[in-house]
Protein backbone atom coordinates (compact mmCIF):
# COMPACT_ATOMS: atom_id res chain seq x y z
CA UNK A 1 0.00 0.00 0.00
CA UNK A 2 3.02 2.29 0.22
CA UNK A 3 2.60 2.98 -3.51
CA UNK A 4 -0.61 4.92 -2.91
CA UNK A 5 -0.25 8.72 -2.83
CA UNK A 6 -1.43 8.86 0.78
CA UNK A 7 -0.17 12.36 1.43
CA UNK A 8 -1.74 13.95 -1.63
CA UNK A 9 -5.01 12.19 -0.87
CA UNK A 10 -4.93 13.50 2.69
CA UNK A 11 -4.41 17.01 1.35
CA UNK A 12 -7.12 16.79 -1.32
CA UNK A 13 -9.96 15.21 0.70
CA UNK A 14 -10.42 18.17 3.11
CA UNK A 15 -10.21 20.65 0.23
CA UNK A 16 -13.01 18.86 -1.60
CA UNK A 17 -15.01 18.84 1.62
CA UNK A 18 -14.36 22.56 2.10
CA UNK A 19 -15.75 23.41 -1.35
CA UNK A 20 -18.81 21.25 -0.67
CA UNK A 21 -19.39 22.96 2.68
CA UNK A 22 -19.47 26.38 1.06
CA UNK A 23 -22.41 25.30 -1.09
CA UNK A 24 -24.31 23.53 1.70
CA UNK A 25 -26.61 24.55 4.51
CA UNK A 26 -25.83 24.17 8.20
CA UNK A 27 -27.04 20.58 8.58
CA UNK A 28 -25.36 19.37 5.42
CA UNK A 29 -22.14 21.32 6.04
CA UNK A 30 -21.44 19.75 9.42
CA UNK A 31 -22.12 16.27 8.03
CA UNK A 32 -19.78 16.90 5.10
CA UNK A 33 -17.08 18.24 7.43
CA UNK A 34 -17.38 15.24 9.75
CA UNK A 35 -17.26 12.83 6.81
CA UNK A 36 -14.18 14.53 5.31
CA UNK A 37 -12.29 14.50 8.61
CA UNK A 38 -13.23 10.86 9.21
CA UNK A 39 -11.94 9.91 5.76
CA UNK A 40 -8.66 11.65 6.56
CA UNK A 41 -8.56 9.83 9.89
CA UNK A 42 -8.90 6.50 8.08
CA UNK A 43 -6.19 7.51 5.59
CA UNK A 44 -3.99 8.53 8.53
CA UNK A 45 -4.51 5.13 10.16
CA UNK A 46 -3.58 3.44 6.88
CA UNK A 47 -0.50 5.68 6.62
CA UNK A 48 0.57 4.67 10.13
CA UNK A 49 -0.05 0.97 9.44
CA UNK A 50 1.94 1.13 6.19
CA UNK A 51 4.88 3.03 7.66
CA UNK A 52 8.01 0.87 7.82
CA UNK A 53 9.61 1.56 11.20
CA UNK A 54 12.85 -0.12 10.17
CA UNK A 55 12.88 1.27 6.64
CA UNK A 56 14.26 4.39 4.98
CA UNK A 57 14.16 7.68 6.84
CA UNK A 58 11.91 9.35 4.26
CA UNK A 59 8.87 7.41 3.09
CA UNK A 60 5.75 8.02 0.95
CA UNK A 61 7.68 10.54 -1.12
CA UNK A 62 5.96 12.34 -3.99
CA UNK A 63 7.65 14.72 -6.40
CA UNK A 64 6.34 16.84 -9.27
CA UNK A 65 7.74 20.00 -10.90
CA UNK A 66 5.25 22.83 -11.03
CA UNK A 67 5.34 26.38 -12.39
CA UNK A 68 8.49 28.54 -12.38
CA UNK A 69 10.63 25.80 -10.92
CA UNK A 70 8.36 25.36 -7.89
CA UNK A 71 8.59 21.80 -6.61
CA UNK A 72 5.74 19.73 -5.17
CA UNK A 73 7.71 17.50 -2.81
CA UNK A 74 6.02 15.49 -0.10
CA UNK A 75 7.38 12.85 2.25
CA UNK A 76 7.42 11.97 5.92
CA UNK A 77 9.66 10.50 8.57
CA UNK A 78 8.51 9.09 11.91
CA UNK A 79 8.36 12.54 13.52
CA UNK A 80 6.06 13.91 10.82
CA UNK A 81 3.99 10.71 10.95
CA UNK A 82 3.19 11.26 14.63
CA UNK A 83 2.18 14.90 14.15
CA UNK A 84 0.01 14.07 11.15
CA UNK A 85 -1.62 11.36 13.24
CA UNK A 86 -2.32 13.90 15.98
CA UNK A 87 -3.87 16.27 13.41
CA UNK A 88 -6.27 13.80 11.84
CA UNK A 89 -7.20 12.44 15.29
CA UNK A 90 -8.22 15.85 16.66
CA UNK A 91 -10.05 17.21 13.62
CA UNK A 92 -13.26 15.12 13.94
CA UNK A 93 -13.37 16.11 17.62
CA UNK A 94 -13.19 19.79 16.61
CA UNK A 95 -16.14 19.27 14.27
CA UNK A 96 -18.07 17.46 16.99
CA UNK A 97 -17.35 20.24 19.50
CA UNK A 98 -18.90 22.76 17.07
CA UNK A 99 -21.94 20.62 16.25
CA UNK A 100 -24.63 22.57 18.12
CA UNK A 101 -22.89 25.89 18.75
CA UNK A 102 -22.19 27.25 15.25
CA UNK A 103 -25.33 28.60 13.62
CA UNK A 104 -24.36 31.63 11.54
CA UNK A 105 -22.37 31.04 8.33
CA UNK A 106 -21.85 27.41 9.32
CA UNK A 107 -20.72 26.33 5.85
CA UNK A 108 -17.89 28.84 5.88
CA UNK A 109 -16.93 27.85 9.43
CA UNK A 110 -16.52 24.17 8.60
CA UNK A 111 -14.81 25.02 5.30
CA UNK A 112 -12.17 26.98 7.23
CA UNK A 113 -11.50 23.99 9.47
CA UNK A 114 -11.07 21.68 6.49
CA UNK A 115 -8.72 24.08 4.72
CA UNK A 116 -6.72 24.35 7.93
CA UNK A 117 -6.46 20.56 8.10
CA UNK A 118 -4.98 20.50 4.60
CA UNK A 119 -2.44 23.16 5.50
CA UNK A 120 -1.40 21.52 8.78
CA UNK A 121 -0.81 18.17 7.08
CA UNK A 122 1.06 20.06 4.37
CA UNK A 123 3.40 21.62 6.94
CA UNK A 124 4.37 18.21 8.33
CA UNK A 125 4.75 16.51 4.95
CA UNK A 126 6.38 19.27 2.84
CA UNK A 127 9.92 18.50 1.68
CA UNK A 128 10.49 21.68 -0.29
CA UNK A 129 11.60 24.79 1.56
CA UNK A 130 9.11 27.18 -0.02
CA UNK A 131 6.26 24.68 -0.06
CA UNK A 132 6.76 24.41 3.70
CA UNK A 133 6.71 28.20 4.05
CA UNK A 134 3.47 28.56 2.09
CA UNK A 135 1.73 25.88 4.15
CA UNK A 136 3.21 27.25 7.38
CA UNK A 137 1.98 30.79 6.81
CA UNK A 138 -1.27 30.04 5.02
CA UNK A 139 -2.44 28.17 8.11
CA UNK A 140 -2.82 31.56 9.79
CA UNK A 141 -5.66 32.61 7.51
CA UNK A 142 -8.39 30.08 8.45
CA UNK A 143 -7.54 30.37 12.16
CA UNK A 144 -7.67 34.17 11.88
CA UNK A 145 -11.12 33.94 10.30
CA UNK A 146 -12.39 31.40 12.85
CA UNK A 147 -11.44 33.69 15.74
CA UNK A 148 -12.47 36.92 14.03
CA UNK A 149 -15.92 35.80 12.79
CA UNK A 150 -17.09 33.14 15.25
CA UNK A 151 -15.20 34.24 18.38
CA UNK A 152 -16.26 36.11 21.50
CA UNK A 153 -16.91 39.77 22.23
CA UNK A 154 -13.28 40.88 21.73
CA UNK A 155 -12.69 38.62 18.75
CA UNK A 156 -11.47 41.36 16.40
CA UNK A 157 -8.69 42.46 18.74
CA UNK A 158 -7.65 38.85 19.42
CA UNK A 159 -7.67 37.85 15.75
CA UNK A 160 -5.56 40.83 14.66
CA UNK A 161 -3.09 40.25 17.49
CA UNK A 162 -2.81 36.56 16.56
CA UNK A 163 -2.29 37.32 12.89
CA UNK A 164 0.24 40.14 13.31
CA UNK A 165 2.38 38.35 15.88
CA UNK A 166 2.65 35.15 13.88
CA UNK A 167 3.04 36.81 10.47
CA UNK A 168 5.70 39.34 11.49
CA UNK A 169 7.71 36.58 13.12
CA UNK A 170 8.00 34.78 9.79
CA UNK A 171 9.24 37.59 7.54
CA UNK A 172 12.87 37.07 8.59
CA UNK A 173 12.49 33.33 8.06
CA UNK A 174 11.53 33.88 4.41
CA UNK A 175 14.62 36.04 3.82
CA UNK A 176 16.79 33.35 5.41
CA UNK A 177 15.22 30.71 3.15
CA UNK A 178 16.19 32.64 0.02
CA UNK A 179 19.79 32.89 1.25
CA UNK A 180 19.89 29.16 2.08
CA UNK A 181 18.52 28.16 -1.31
CA UNK A 182 21.13 30.31 -3.03
CA UNK A 183 23.96 29.04 -0.83
CA UNK A 184 23.13 25.32 -1.04
CA UNK A 185 21.75 25.36 -4.58
CA UNK A 186 18.63 23.44 -3.57
CA UNK A 187 15.33 23.85 -1.75
CA UNK A 188 15.11 20.16 -0.81
CA UNK A 189 14.67 19.96 2.97
CA UNK A 190 16.34 16.52 3.50
CA UNK A 191 19.37 17.76 1.55
CA UNK A 192 19.51 21.00 3.55
CA UNK A 193 19.33 19.04 6.82
CA UNK A 194 22.68 17.46 5.93
CA UNK A 195 24.25 20.62 4.45
CA UNK A 196 27.02 22.31 6.44
CA UNK A 197 26.28 26.03 6.38
CA UNK A 198 29.13 28.39 7.37
CA UNK A 199 29.26 28.76 11.13
CA UNK A 200 29.10 32.56 11.04
CA UNK A 201 26.05 32.45 8.77
CA UNK A 202 24.37 29.93 11.06
CA UNK A 203 24.01 32.57 13.75
CA UNK A 204 21.91 34.86 11.55
CA UNK A 205 19.96 32.01 9.99
CA UNK A 206 19.15 30.55 13.42
CA UNK A 207 17.89 33.90 14.69
CA UNK A 208 15.75 34.39 11.59
CA UNK A 209 14.04 31.03 12.06
CA UNK A 210 13.84 31.53 15.81
CA UNK A 211 11.82 34.72 15.30
CA UNK A 212 9.11 32.62 13.68
CA UNK A 213 9.22 29.45 15.75
CA UNK A 214 9.37 31.25 19.10
CA UNK A 215 6.10 33.03 18.32
CA UNK A 216 4.44 29.87 17.06
CA UNK A 217 5.39 27.76 20.14
CA UNK A 218 4.78 30.29 21.81
CA UNK A 219 7.86 31.02 23.92
CA UNK A 220 7.93 33.64 26.66
CA UNK A 221 7.78 36.66 26.17
CA UNK A 222 6.22 36.32 22.68
CA UNK A 223 3.28 34.38 24.15
CA UNK A 224 0.94 37.27 24.86
CA UNK A 225 -1.23 36.61 21.80
CA UNK A 226 -2.15 33.11 22.99
CA UNK A 227 -4.44 33.79 26.00
CA UNK A 228 -6.46 36.31 24.01
CA UNK A 229 -6.76 33.95 21.03
CA UNK A 230 -7.89 31.05 23.22
CA UNK A 231 -10.42 33.06 25.21
CA UNK A 232 -12.07 34.50 22.10
CA UNK A 233 -11.92 31.40 19.88
CA UNK A 234 -14.85 28.97 19.74
CA UNK A 235 -14.26 25.61 21.40
CA UNK A 236 -13.23 23.86 18.18
CA UNK A 237 -10.75 26.64 17.43
CA UNK A 238 -9.17 26.37 20.88
CA UNK A 239 -8.82 22.59 20.52
CA UNK A 240 -6.96 22.73 17.22
CA UNK A 241 -4.93 25.81 18.21
CA UNK A 242 -3.60 24.12 21.35
CA UNK A 243 -3.54 20.64 19.85
CA UNK A 244 -1.70 21.18 16.57
CA UNK A 245 -0.90 24.79 15.65
CA UNK A 246 1.36 25.32 18.68
CA UNK A 247 3.32 22.22 17.65
CA UNK A 248 4.48 23.83 14.40
CA UNK A 249 7.11 25.83 16.28
CA UNK A 250 8.52 22.71 17.94
CA UNK A 251 8.45 20.89 14.61
CA UNK A 252 10.34 23.80 13.06
CA UNK A 253 13.11 23.52 15.66
CA UNK A 254 13.38 19.77 14.97
CA UNK A 255 13.30 20.08 11.19
CA UNK A 256 15.32 23.27 10.67
CA UNK A 257 17.12 24.88 13.60
CA UNK A 258 18.80 21.82 15.12
CA UNK A 259 19.92 19.84 12.03
CA UNK A 260 20.64 22.78 9.72
CA UNK A 261 22.31 25.09 12.26
CA UNK A 262 23.78 22.77 14.94
CA UNK A 263 26.65 25.03 16.00
CA UNK A 264 24.40 28.06 16.34
CA UNK A 265 21.85 25.97 18.24
CA UNK A 266 24.54 25.02 20.75
CA UNK A 267 25.64 28.63 21.12
CA UNK A 268 22.09 29.85 21.69
CA UNK A 269 21.11 26.99 23.99
CA UNK A 270 21.61 29.14 27.15
CA UNK A 271 19.15 31.67 25.70
CA UNK A 272 16.61 28.90 25.20
CA UNK A 273 17.16 27.64 28.75
CA UNK A 274 16.71 31.13 30.21
CA UNK A 275 13.51 31.88 28.30
CA UNK A 276 12.11 28.43 29.06
CA UNK A 277 12.80 28.70 32.79
CA UNK A 278 11.14 32.12 32.86
CA UNK A 279 8.14 30.72 31.01
CA UNK A 280 7.73 27.77 33.37
CA UNK A 281 7.73 29.91 36.52
CA UNK A 282 6.06 33.13 35.36
CA UNK A 283 3.19 31.66 33.34
CA UNK A 284 2.50 29.03 36.02
CA UNK A 285 2.16 31.76 38.64
CA UNK A 286 -0.10 33.75 36.31
CA UNK A 287 -2.25 30.66 35.73
CA UNK A 288 -2.63 30.23 39.47
CA UNK A 289 -4.57 33.51 39.84
CA UNK A 290 -6.85 33.25 36.80
CA UNK A 291 -10.65 33.40 37.10
CA UNK A 292 -11.31 32.38 33.48
CA UNK A 293 -10.88 28.66 32.81
CA UNK A 294 -9.68 29.16 29.25
CA UNK A 295 -7.05 31.68 30.29
CA UNK A 296 -5.76 29.31 32.94
CA UNK A 297 -5.35 26.48 30.44
CA UNK A 298 -3.80 28.86 27.89
CA UNK A 299 -1.09 29.97 30.33
CA UNK A 300 -0.47 26.34 31.30
CA UNK A 301 0.18 25.62 27.61
CA UNK A 302 3.05 28.14 27.58
CA UNK A 303 4.60 26.40 30.59
CA UNK A 304 4.25 22.95 29.00
CA UNK A 305 5.76 24.07 25.71
CA UNK A 306 8.75 25.42 27.66
CA UNK A 307 9.48 21.82 28.69
CA UNK A 308 9.54 21.01 24.97
CA UNK A 309 12.19 23.63 24.21
CA UNK A 310 14.54 22.66 27.05
CA UNK A 311 14.28 19.02 26.00
CA UNK A 312 15.04 19.81 22.36
CA UNK A 313 18.11 21.85 23.25
CA UNK A 314 19.45 19.20 25.62
CA UNK A 315 20.98 17.66 22.45
CA UNK A 316 20.49 14.07 23.64
CA UNK A 317 18.13 11.21 22.90
CA UNK A 318 16.08 11.44 26.08
CA UNK A 319 15.51 15.15 25.68
CA UNK A 320 14.56 14.91 22.00
CA UNK A 321 12.22 11.94 22.49
CA UNK A 322 10.73 13.52 25.58
CA UNK A 323 10.02 16.77 23.74
CA UNK A 324 8.17 14.91 21.02
CA UNK A 325 6.09 13.00 23.55
CA UNK A 326 5.32 16.23 25.43
CA UNK A 327 4.09 17.78 22.18
CA UNK A 328 1.86 14.79 21.42
CA UNK A 329 0.60 14.58 24.99
CA UNK A 330 -0.06 18.30 25.23
CA UNK A 331 -1.98 18.16 21.96
CA UNK A 332 -4.29 15.53 23.42
CA UNK A 333 -4.56 16.85 26.98
CA UNK A 334 -4.87 20.57 26.23
CA UNK A 335 -7.39 19.81 23.50
CA UNK A 336 -9.34 17.65 25.96
CA UNK A 337 -9.26 20.37 28.64
CA UNK A 338 -10.56 22.99 26.21
CA UNK A 339 -13.27 20.53 25.20
CA UNK A 340 -14.16 20.06 28.87
CA UNK A 341 -14.46 23.82 29.27
CA UNK A 342 -16.58 24.02 26.12
CA UNK A 343 -18.98 21.34 27.39
CA UNK A 344 -20.01 23.36 30.45
CA UNK A 345 -19.77 26.70 28.60
CA UNK A 346 -22.41 25.44 26.16
CA UNK A 347 -24.73 24.84 29.13
CA UNK A 348 -24.10 27.95 31.27
CA UNK A 349 -22.42 30.34 28.78
CA UNK A 350 -19.70 31.47 31.17
CA UNK A 351 -16.09 30.46 31.79
CA UNK A 352 -15.89 32.07 35.24
CA UNK A 353 -14.61 29.46 37.68
CA UNK A 354 -16.66 30.83 40.59
CA UNK A 355 -19.93 30.28 38.71
CA UNK A 356 -19.51 26.52 39.03
CA UNK A 357 -18.89 24.12 41.92
CA UNK A 358 -20.12 20.70 42.96
CA UNK A 359 -20.48 19.38 39.41
CA UNK A 360 -19.54 15.89 40.62
CA UNK A 361 -23.09 15.64 41.98
CA UNK A 362 -25.05 16.29 38.81
CA UNK A 363 -22.33 15.58 36.19
CA UNK A 364 -20.37 12.53 37.44
CA UNK A 365 -19.35 11.39 33.95
CA UNK A 366 -18.00 14.84 33.16
CA UNK A 367 -16.18 14.95 36.50
CA UNK A 368 -14.48 11.63 35.74
CA UNK A 369 -13.10 12.72 32.37
CA UNK A 370 -12.13 16.15 33.67
CA UNK A 371 -10.21 14.46 36.49
CA UNK A 372 -8.30 12.20 34.07
CA UNK A 373 -7.27 15.12 31.86
CA UNK A 374 -6.32 17.21 34.91
CA UNK A 375 -4.08 14.41 36.18
CA UNK A 376 -2.51 14.03 32.73
CA UNK A 377 -1.81 17.76 32.64
CA UNK A 378 0.14 17.60 35.91
CA UNK A 379 2.07 14.50 34.81
CA UNK A 380 0.55 11.71 36.88
CA UNK A 381 2.34 8.37 36.18
CA UNK A 382 0.19 6.21 33.93
CA UNK A 383 -0.89 9.15 31.83
CA UNK A 384 0.70 10.68 28.74
CA UNK A 385 1.89 13.76 30.63
CA UNK A 386 4.29 11.80 32.81
CA UNK A 387 6.22 10.07 30.02
CA UNK A 388 7.21 13.16 28.08
CA UNK A 389 8.07 15.35 31.05
CA UNK A 390 10.10 12.59 32.70
CA UNK A 391 12.18 12.00 29.55
CA UNK A 392 12.66 15.72 28.93
CA UNK A 393 13.84 16.34 32.49
CA UNK A 394 16.25 13.39 32.28
CA UNK A 395 17.61 14.87 29.07
CA UNK A 396 18.12 18.36 30.46
CA UNK A 397 19.62 17.01 33.71
CA UNK A 398 22.52 15.68 31.63
CA UNK A 399 23.20 19.29 30.68
CA UNK A 400 22.22 21.40 33.68
CA UNK A 401 20.90 20.45 37.10
CA UNK A 402 19.95 24.10 37.73
CA UNK A 403 17.69 24.24 34.66
CA UNK A 404 16.21 20.89 35.68
CA UNK A 405 15.43 22.19 39.17
CA UNK A 406 13.64 25.28 37.88
CA UNK A 407 11.66 23.30 35.30
CA UNK A 408 10.63 20.81 37.97
CA UNK A 409 9.06 23.63 39.96
CA UNK A 410 6.74 24.03 36.97
CA UNK A 411 5.36 20.56 37.64
CA UNK A 412 4.71 21.50 41.26
CA UNK A 413 3.03 24.77 40.28
CA UNK A 414 1.10 22.92 37.58
CA UNK A 415 -0.32 20.59 40.19
CA UNK A 416 -1.28 23.62 42.27
CA UNK A 417 -3.26 25.52 39.64
CA UNK A 418 -4.84 22.48 37.97
CA UNK A 419 -5.98 20.86 41.22
CA UNK A 420 -7.21 24.25 42.45
CA UNK A 421 -9.23 24.60 39.26
CA UNK A 422 -10.65 21.09 39.55
CA UNK A 423 -11.62 21.53 43.20
CA UNK A 424 -13.48 24.78 42.58
CA UNK A 425 -15.36 23.48 39.54
CA UNK A 426 -16.14 19.87 40.46
CA UNK A 427 -16.12 19.63 44.25
CA UNK A 428 -17.56 21.78 47.02
CA UNK A 429 -21.06 23.07 47.68
CA UNK A 430 -23.39 23.81 44.78
CA UNK A 431 -23.96 27.53 45.26
CA UNK A 432 -25.59 28.24 41.90
CA UNK A 433 -28.88 26.61 41.00
CA UNK A 434 -28.30 26.91 37.25
CA UNK A 435 -24.95 25.05 37.50
CA UNK A 436 -26.57 22.42 39.73
CA UNK A 437 -29.26 21.85 37.09
CA UNK A 438 -26.86 21.16 34.21
CA UNK A 439 -27.26 17.67 32.65
CA UNK A 440 -24.38 15.23 32.36
CA UNK A 441 -22.63 14.35 29.10
CA UNK A 442 -24.80 13.36 26.15
CA UNK A 443 -23.93 10.71 23.54
CA UNK A 444 -22.10 13.18 21.28
CA UNK A 445 -19.92 14.40 24.14
CA UNK A 446 -19.15 10.85 25.27
CA UNK A 447 -18.09 10.07 21.69
CA UNK A 448 -15.54 12.91 21.88
CA UNK A 449 -14.29 12.28 25.41
CA UNK A 450 -13.72 8.53 25.19
CA UNK A 451 -11.16 8.56 22.31
CA UNK A 452 -9.19 11.31 24.03
CA UNK A 453 -9.17 9.40 27.32
CA UNK A 454 -8.07 6.19 25.61
CA UNK A 455 -5.24 7.98 23.79
CA UNK A 456 -4.02 9.68 27.00
CA UNK A 457 -3.95 6.37 28.90
CA UNK A 458 -2.46 4.44 25.97
CA UNK A 459 0.44 6.87 25.67
CA UNK A 460 0.98 6.78 29.41
CA UNK A 461 0.87 3.00 29.82
CA UNK A 462 2.56 1.88 26.58
CA UNK A 463 4.54 4.81 25.11
CA UNK A 464 6.54 2.47 22.87
CA UNK A 465 3.75 2.75 20.30
CA UNK A 466 4.70 6.40 19.85
CA UNK A 467 8.44 6.12 20.49
CA UNK A 468 9.12 3.39 17.94
CA UNK A 469 8.22 5.32 14.74
CA UNK A 470 10.51 8.25 15.60
CA UNK A 471 13.43 6.41 17.23
CA UNK A 472 15.59 6.20 14.08
CA UNK A 473 14.89 9.82 13.18
CA UNK A 474 15.75 11.01 16.68
CA UNK A 475 18.98 9.01 16.50
CA UNK A 476 19.86 10.67 13.18
CA UNK A 477 19.13 14.10 14.63
CA UNK A 478 21.19 13.34 17.73
CA UNK A 479 24.13 12.24 15.57
CA UNK A 480 23.85 15.44 13.55
CA UNK A 481 24.05 17.72 16.62
CA UNK A 482 26.39 15.53 18.71
CA UNK A 483 29.62 17.39 17.86
CA UNK A 484 28.04 20.73 18.77
CA UNK A 485 26.49 19.48 22.00
CA UNK A 486 27.02 22.02 24.80
CA UNK A 487 29.10 20.89 27.77
CA UNK A 488 26.93 20.94 30.86
CA UNK A 489 27.43 20.44 34.54
CA UNK A 490 26.80 16.72 34.11
CA UNK A 491 30.29 16.45 32.60
CA UNK A 492 31.66 18.61 35.42
CA UNK A 493 30.10 16.32 38.01
CA UNK A 494 31.57 13.28 36.26
CA UNK A 495 35.03 14.81 36.02
CA UNK A 496 34.95 15.85 39.68
CA UNK A 497 33.92 12.36 40.79
CA UNK A 498 36.60 10.81 38.59
CA UNK A 499 39.28 13.15 39.99
CA UNK A 500 38.16 12.35 43.52
CA UNK A 501 38.54 8.66 42.74
CA UNK A 502 42.10 9.20 41.48
CA UNK A 503 42.96 11.28 44.56
CA UNK A 504 41.70 8.48 46.80
CA UNK A 505 43.83 5.97 44.91
CA UNK A 506 46.93 8.14 45.32
CA UNK A 507 46.31 8.73 49.04
CA UNK A 508 46.09 4.96 49.49
CA UNK A 509 49.52 4.59 47.94
CA UNK A 510 48.28 3.18 44.65
CA UNK A 511 49.82 4.96 41.66
CA UNK A 512 47.56 5.60 38.73
CA UNK A 513 48.00 3.02 36.01
CA UNK A 514 49.66 4.14 32.78
CA UNK A 515 49.42 2.51 29.40
CA UNK A 516 52.50 1.40 27.47
CA UNK A 517 54.59 4.39 26.42
CA UNK A 518 54.15 6.25 29.70
CA UNK A 519 51.26 8.50 28.66
CA UNK A 520 48.38 9.00 31.06
CA UNK A 521 45.13 7.39 30.03
CA UNK A 522 42.76 9.79 28.30
CA UNK A 523 39.77 10.87 30.31
CA UNK A 524 36.40 10.01 28.83
CA UNK A 525 34.89 13.05 27.21
CA UNK A 526 31.35 12.44 28.31
CA UNK A 527 29.49 10.40 30.89
CA UNK A 528 27.08 7.92 29.36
Amino acid sequence: MSGLPFLSLMLVVPLIGAVACLAAGREQARMIALAATMVDLVLGAMLWASYDVGGAQWQFQEHASLFAGFEWKLGIDGIALLLIGLTVFLMPICIGASWNTIEKRAGEYYANFLVMETLMIGVFSAQDLFLFYIMFEAGLIPMYLIIGIWGGADRIYASYKFFLYTLLGSVLMLIAMFWMANEAGTTDIPTLMAYNFPVQAQWWLWLAFFASFAVKMPMWPTHTWLPDAHVQAPTGGSIILAGVLLKMGGYGFIRFSLPMFPEASAQFAPLIYGLSMAAVVITSLIALVQHDMKKLIAYSSVAHMAIVTVGLFAFNRQGLEGSMIVMLSHGLVAGALFLAVGVIYDRLHTREIDRYGGLAINMPGYALFFMLFTMASIGLPGTSGFVGEFLSLIGIYAVSSAVTLVCTTGIILGAAYMLYLYRRVVFGVQKNADAAAMPDLDAREWAMMVPLAVAVLWMGIYPETFLAPMRKDIASLEARVAQARPKGDAQIRFAAAHSAGHAADHSAGEPAAKPAGGHAAAEPEEAH
